[in-house]
């Protein structure tokens, strides 16, 4: 059932007063992603018309834009990786590690967002590595999963990574598996520290390269005396990484998983309403024990938030380490398997588009939502051409 009110509805009604205020420091990307939005699912992508067989009724299925911003077009995505990784999930218990940057750092991501979203994937991916690697700690291969957010309840600013990480790893000459102490997966402040060095020290590489650039507010950082007094500052504070106590089991991760990946900003789930040039939505003020608030903004700044977490073209979100690295993965994967004594999953069983999508999503595309009769598909749409719409097309 399509939610009462979406983020395209938005950008529909105040989209174009958003261009003509922010036009000059609207980026193509983020342009895109609000062209893409408005049109989803409406007649400017075309689509195809379909019948009831049993009582006539005549629907119209309008393509989706696939857009990895737009809220509509995650579902399939979302439950398709699912799966894939319930194959990969290992008889052992699994954590969940948060890698927060501050606020200063994160400042220089925003501006440099390919660039610095880049840096701490890398510098996480090897704190981890580092530390699981030393025979004080663990003493073995780890591997994880990344998944990296831009965002906090409030749609502000807060890039972060959350890392789904089995309890254990491979041993160095590759013939047993090494187990985390119970319920205890690494410390989290040698974590934090090794995560500070390798972020601060990738960035300062960054910055001699060239590839890092300012303006506005951070314009002064051009010179490398402003720039090294505010890494300066980023070493004099602790960095927050936080583990959680392993999931209860591998249902619970892929539960959480199913929470964190495939997301965008905000659901249409979170809006309650749009009139007089405000809007309505929910969030968890976990200050206060998780309590659920409404927070009203005008529209301009509602869209001016949730544009902040548009990411550059081709920019993976979603990364594997370790062992779970995408080079050798079912190697590893066969690996640990063989040292847990755990049996490989069955393989897939082959289906159609469409069984596909009852299986994941429980969502029918052949069932008349009248009668319950059968849909049959009985010729295409072409695309409509909106009217002075803008260059839209994004499948990143």
């Amino acid at each position: 059932m399509r939610p009462r009110l979406e983020v395209a509805d938005i950008f529909r009604c105040h989209g174009e007063a958003f261009r003509r205020s922010h036009g000059a420091h609207l980026g193509r990307i983020e342009r895109r992603v609000m062209a893409a939005i408005e049109i989803c699912r409406t007649p400017a992508l075309g689509g195809h018309v379909e019948q009831c067989g049993d009582c006539g009724l005549i629907r119209c299925a309008y393509n989706s834009c696939r857009n990895r911003h737009c809220p509509k077009c995650q579902g399939l995505a979302r439950a398709e990786w699912l799966e894939a990784r319930q194959a990969e999930l290992l008889p052992v218990p699994y954590y969940h590690v948060v890698f927060t940057l501050p606020s200063p750092a994160a400042e220089i991501a925003f501006q440099n967002k390919r660039a610095v979203y880049a840096i701490l994937f890398r510098a996480a991916a090897d704190a981890m590595r580092d530390i699981a690697a030393d025979p004080k700690h663990l003493g073995a291969e780890i591997g994880a999963v990344t998944l990296l957010h831009s965002w906090g309840q409030t749609l502000q600013h807060h890039p972060h990574l959350h890392c789904i990480v089995p309890g254990g790893g491979i041993a160095p000459d590759g013939m047993r598996w090494v187990a985390c102490r119970p319920g205890f997966f690494l410390p989290v402040h040698a974590l934090s520290r090794r995560f500070r060095s390798l972020f601060l020290a990738r960035l300062q590489t960054a910055f001699a390269a060239g590839e890092l650039h300012f303006s506005g507010t951070l314009a002064a950082m051009v010179g490398s005396a402003a720039f090294a007094e505010r890494l300066d500052a980023l070493r004099a504070v602790e960095w927050v990484v936080y583990a959680k106590r392993p999931f209860a089991g591998p249902q619970q991760v892929l539960a959480y998983l199913g929470r964190y990946t495939h997301r965008v900003a905000l659901a249409n789930s979170r809006l309650t309403r749009l009139a007089d040039g405000q809007v309505d939505f929910t969030w968890k003020d976990y200050r206060h024990h998780g309590k659920t608030k409404v927070m009203t903004l005008a529209a301009d700044e509602f869209i001016r938030r949730f544009l902040l977490h548009a990411v550059p073209d081709g920019f993976h979100r979603i990364r594997h380490i370790g062992f779970l690295a995408n080079g050798h993965r079912a190697a590893k994967l066969a690996l640990c398997r063989a040292l847990l004594a755990a049996p490989a999953p069955d393989p897939p069983t082959p289906e159609s588009y469409r069984d596909r999508i009852r299986r994941l999503t429980g969502h029918a595309l052949d069932v008349c939502p009248d009668c319950g009769g059968t849909m049959l598909e009985r010729g295409p749409l072409p695309r409509r051409p909106q009217p002075h719409a803008p260059f839209w097309c994004d499948s990143s």
